[in-house]
């Protein structure tokens, strides 16, 4: 009941009760009851602005201490998953051209065609060329008239200059001419072998054993040989094995080693993983890139593999017992290196310097600054000082995505 409820009441009941005494009594009455009410209204509004003030104070004071979140810590003392994309690539190519000029007269085989070595793809019509042979040939066998002749006469002047019927000078002379004409037989058979070698190739022929990737060609088609002046005719790939090209960032590259389990995944085959080997690296780096190319090679034999197709490679690294990784957010940048801020007893702060390993992008390699048992503020304020008091938060720690055992994700290369 406040204090107006209260006067009005009294000057209710006052007003219903018979005047039994002076007037004047009545009035002084009145005003002490006045009094009264107007002097507990100005306690109780004293009271609630001291109590406005006083909680005032204290939420000034609780904001005045820095709310902060602590980091998750991870050990490297389980193995770590590096993806990186890849590059499928059959364990064979060979891109096929002419030898011989012409035009293409039939092809046998199209794309997708499996393919033994020496099998025949298709066949140039070169009607010049076959010419040429005709002309060697008949060339050759007026050479070999010749040196028939040549041999004949040879013979008979030293068959003469023993009876001494001709000089030894003309011996040797038809000596001599005979071998001129044996050499020239000898050129124009390595002549007619060349041109016979050139007929062949008027049959194009796998290579190896493989899949026929590409035709370029068709029926009437010119061709021109080589690869300068000519156009890719086919393409053979040996898929029965792949190869798989990764370039790997410089930080990682130390941990492959030939031998190496992987596994990788197809987009076109989701959820199914196919066993690699790492076989060899280049053991170079790339000079824009900073990553390392190395091979993998995987068995094709159920023929799911296609050359030139994109892939996601696992590389299972060996875990580092002694590493220890923290969240990028974690890091004080100073002038002097790098520094975190540690929880200490009594919520109290500790500024610790540190030596930084691999950056792993959202979380870095800690070589060296960290004991065990720290707890890291996570997003530190740039205010923060060491012996200042904090509270922690109240919402879960903030953590790095790559734990120990977490996949690390790259996508450096093709």
């Amino acid at each position: 009941m406040t204090a107006q409820s209260t006067l009005r009441e009294i000057w209710h009941t006052m007003s219903q009760q018979p005047l039994k005494t002076p007037r004047l009594r009545q009035l002084l009455l009145i005003g002490t009851i006045a009094l009264v009410a107007a002097g507990s209204i100005a306690v109780n509004g004293f009271i609630s602005r001291s109590r406005t003030n006083q909680d005032l104070m204290q939420w000034t004071s609780a904001q005045a201490v820095p709310t902060v979140a602590l980091a998750q810590v991870a050990h490297g003392d389980a193995a770590q998953s590096l993806i990186l994309p890849g590059d499928i690539q059959p364990f064979n190519k060979a891109a096929i051209y002419a030898r011989a000029s012409g035009y293409l007269k039939s092809w046998e085989q199209d794309i997708g065609a499996h393919v033994t070595a020496g099998q025949v793809l298709a066949t140039i019509e070169a009607p010049d060329l076959d010419q040429q042979l005709a002309q060697a040939r008949a060339t050759l066998a007026s050479a070999k008239a010749n040196y028939d002749i040549a041999q004949i006469t040879a013979n008979r002047s030293n068959t003469l200059v023993r009876t001494q019927v001709t000089s030894q000078q003309i011996a040797d002379q038809n000596a001599a001419d005979a071998a001129a004409k044996k050499a020239i037989v000898d050129a124009q058979e390595a002549n007619v072998r060349q041109l016979e070698a050139m007929e062949s190739f008027k049959q194009i022929v796998a290579p190896f054993d493989g899949v026929v990737t590409a035709r370029n060609t068709d029926i009437g088609a010119l061709i021109n040989a080589g690869s300068a002046a000519g156009q890719q005719l086919f393409e053979v790939s040996d898929l029965h094995k792949v190869r798989i090209y990764v370039e790997v960032p410089q930080a990682f590259s130390a941990d492959l080693r030939p031998g190496l389990k992987a596994n990788f995944e197809l987009p076109q085959n989701p959820g199914q993983k196919f066993d690699a080997t790492l076989v060899t690296t280049s053991n170079a780096m790339n000079a824009t890139s900073r990553s390392m190319r190395v091979e993998l090679q995987a068995d094709n034999s159920d023929g799911k593999l296609f050359g030139g197709a994109y892939c996601k490679v696992y590389f299972q690294l060996p875990g580092d017992p002694n590493m220890v990784r923290i969240p990028a957010t974690a890091l004080m940048p100073v002038n002097r290196g790098t520094q975190v801020a540690v929880l200490g007893d009594g919520n109290k702060v500790v500024l610790k310097s540190i030596q930084l390993g691999r950056d792993f992008g959202d979380s870095v390699e800690v070589t060296a600054g960290l004991a065990p048992g720290d707890r890291v503020i996570d997003s530190p304020p740039e205010t923060l000082q060491s012996g200042d008091v904090v509270q922690l938060a109240t919402t879960p720690a903030s953590s790095t995505s790559t734990q120990a055992g977490a996949p690390i994700t790259s996508t450096t290369g093709n």
